[in-house]
């Protein structure tokens, strides 16, 4: 159930704030808006230290998105941001080359 997925902005603030900055400047208001609700379904887990990558939808590994799925890549000023989007919802952010991200700690 998605519910029990935390919020990617209140895991990571600062990533859902630069994502949906980055998101507006290239023009892709509505996954822009979309990007608020975001869930942290799963990380990446390859063990690369150069990824930090999060899956947001539920996705079988190793499978293809199919129709409807597309790649944006976006400009951050360090590494890479890119969104694997299928029909218009964000399913994996690929965050690749940056510098950690620290969890938010949660509020009691």
């Amino acid at each position: 159930m998605e519910q029990d997925h935390p919020l990617i902005r209140e895991v990571f603030p600062d990533l859902i704030a630069e994502l949906t900055a980055l998101l507006e400047d290239e023009g892709e208001r509505e996954l822009a808006i979309c990007a608020w609700d975001l869930r942290l379904v799963d990380e990446c887990g390859c063990g690369d230290d150069f990824c930090q990558s999060i899956q947001t939808a539920d996705h079988p590994r190793g499978q293809p998105y199919g129709p409807g799925h597309r790649c944006v890549p976006l400009s951050p000023p360090k590494g890479m941001l890119i969104l694997d989007v299928v029909d218009g919802r964000i399913m994996y952010i690929e965050i690749l080359d940056r510098p950690p991200m620290h969890r938010r700690r949660a509020q009691p």
